[in-house]
């Protein structure tokens, strides 16, 4: 009998041991950790969470220990960015890429630079967020005038891409621009989105020019003023002797042009008026092709657009001594 609770004891030993697994192991149980706290962009760097061993697993109260992934490579990093660059439908041929992180939606975020034309910072969401650099610089731009203090954000800061007068020269010379760029700025968005830069030339008035549906348009600055827009770049000598060169040839060429100004167009053509140095001034309607048409004194003008206003219409002369015949 004591021989038989004692096989008994030893097989319930036996079977407490039999009955307690090992704890198993999954090496592909990762986790994203978090960035810096703090961060105004709202981008973390991937961390991985990892497992510990069965014969290294802590206590309840241990914390637990923390393995970094290997990071992507540059090929890897190349090609990601490259695919979100053409699911953002930016025409962008990668030239290089910069994992800046994560947000904490989980999206990678890149900056990009490419191999025609300014970078961009890519958000991989569906469909991935779009911001040109350029943008971006002009936002800093018009935060740092304000106040030269302030945290401007996310900024592209791959060498490529910090050179923003040169994208927008290449836009200039796209949007067939005739004139040797000098300077350049963005202005803003468009009611309709589009966005606007200005372009100042070192050889005469330069231009207001923009993108729509791929294709750019320029509108001189002696059209942008009759607009109520303004030129920071073009001044008033630069449209007069735009002007000047518009009456050559004409009964006004000889007109010393020191202010102009363009007063609108109708079916019968274009009208300039020039302040003429010395002399009476004239409003000038000229064809589609930029040639004369017709010249008329401001001392004639009156009906034509509103008359002159660049040029101190003449004073009447007074009635004769009882009255007008």
């Amino acid at each position: 009998m004591k021989s038989r609770l004692v096989a008994a004891a030893a097989a319930l030993l036996v079977s407490a041991f039999a009955v307690a697994p090992a704890t198993a192991q999954d090496p592909n149980n990762m986790g994203t950790g978090n960035g810096p706290a703090g961060s105004r962009t709202g981008i973390s760097a991937p961390s991985e969470r990892v497992t510990p061993s069965r014969t290294q697993r802590p206590s309840d109260n241990q914390p637990r220990r923390e393995r970094q992934p290997a990071p992507p490579t540059p090929e890897q990093i190349l090609a990601a960015a490259q695919e979100q660059a053409t699911l953002g439908s930016t025409n962008c041929q990668v030239s290089e890429a910069k994992l800046l992180g994560q947000t904490a939606e989980k999206t990678s975020v890149y900056e990009v630079a490419c191999a025609a034309g300014p970078g961009f910072i890519l958000e991989s969401k569906t469909p991935p967020t779009v911001t040109s650099c350029i943008s971006l610089a002009y936002s800093a731009r018009v935060t740092r005038e304000r106040d030269p203090a302030a945290d401007v954000g996310l900024q592209c800061t791959i060498a490529a891409n910090t050179d923003t007068d040169k994208f927008l020269r290449e836009y200039a010379q796209q949007a067939g621009v005739p004139c040797a760029v000098d300077q350049t700025k963005v202005l803003g968005q468009s009611n309709g989105g589009v966005v606007v830069y200005e372009i100042g030339c070192s050889d005469g008035p330069g231009f207001w020019i923009k993108q729509e549906a791929g294709s750019w348009s320029k509108t001189p600055c002696i059209q942008v003023l009759a607009e109520n827009g303004t030129c920071e770049f073009t001044t008033t000598a630069e449209n007069a002797a735009y002007v000047k060169t518009l009456l050559a040839g004409s009964e006004a060429a000889s007109c010393n042009v020191t202010e102009a100004r363009l007063m609108g167009q109708n079916a019968n053509g274009t009208f300039y008026e020039a302040k003429c140095g010395g002399a009476d001034g004239v409003i000038a309607r000229l064809n589609a092709e930029n040639a004369v048409q017709q010249i008329y004194p401001c001392a004639t003008a009156q009906r034509i657009g509103g008359g002159c206003k660049l040029t101190t219409a003449p004073v009447a002369a007074a009635a004769p001594a009882g009255g007008r015949p």
